[in-house]
């Protein structure tokens, strides 16, 4: 049994695609982790903030501690053994650049109040998300949009329920993500 050049070129295309999917799939399986790990515990941070704005600061740094251990344990379980999975210098580069660009707008050049900071980190994450999603997938993107769009109504139009509409949003968006991410 042979095959023509149409028939192998059609099922290479099929090959390709499920690949394709299988990564996209994977992707989604190790970040929809993340988001359901980090969506409860912005959502802590946010109450943190509202309940206690004196020790909101050490409440962001404890959630971020927990946070980025709970994501080196999801990316080391999550690791298999096809292909590179390093944390290499790029990636901590890209890293120290990331949080160094936020930190110097956030409180070196523009001296954000507490509302203006609760807004800007969650939309410049959500940023990074739309970006991603470009080549990640639509998830990424609709979660990056959506997060931001809502950010932006409870800064405008919240007054002093803007932490709490917050841990609704972005942490309950990241929750949300996370078990939509997990279906598809």
């Amino acid at each position: 049994m042979t095959i023509d050049r149409r028939e192998a070129a059609v099922a290479l295309a099929d090959i390709d695609n499920v690949v394709r999917r299988v990564r996209q799939s994977r992707v989604y399986r190790i970040a929809s982790l993340m988001l359901m790990l980090w969506g409860p515990l912005t959502a802590i941070g946010y109450v943190v903030s509202w309940a206690w704005p004196r020790y909101a600061g050490y409440g962001w740094i404890a959630i971020d501690l927990i946070g980025v251990a709970g994501s080196y344990a999801i990316s080391v379980r999550s690791r298999t053994g096809d292909g590179p999975h390093r944390f290499d210098g790029r990636m901590f580069a890209a890293l120290v650049l990331f949080f160094g660009f936020g930190l110097l707008w956030s409180v070196g050049i523009a001296h954000f109040t507490p509302r203006q900071l609760g807004a800007f980190w969650p939309i410049y994450f959500m940023l990074v998300y739309t970006i991603a999603g470009l080549w990640l997938g639509i998830a990424f993107v609709a979660i990056g949009l959506g997060i931001t769009a809502l950010t932006l109504v409870g800064y405008f139009f919240t007054g002093p329920w803007f932490e709490l509409w917050m841990a609704v949003v972005n942490g309950g968006g990241l929750l949300l993500g996370g078990f939509w991410m997990r279906r598809n």
